[in-house]
């Protein structure tokens, strides 16, 4: 069984692979692990400066470079 890569409460660069979906910036936080669809594991995250959370796939996210 494949394991998340990343925890609930790490923050992450957040990246959708759609274009012309807007974001709000791009360090997000996991909020949640979400079972795996399409063969890839998804997450729900959320950004301080949006009201709700956004559902990402795995390969969307990137650990943030400490600063």
């Amino acid at each position: 069984m494949t394991q998340h890569r990343f925890k609930v409460g790490q923050l992450v660069d957040f990246a959708p692979a759609r274009s012309g979906v807007p974001t709000a910036g791009r360090q997000y936080a996991i909020v949640r692990l979400l079972p795996a669809e399409g063969g890839e594991l998804l997450y729900r995250v959320k950004s301080k400066a949006e009201t709700f959370e956004r559902i990402a796939r795995e390969s969307e996210l990137a650990q943030r470079s400490p600063k």
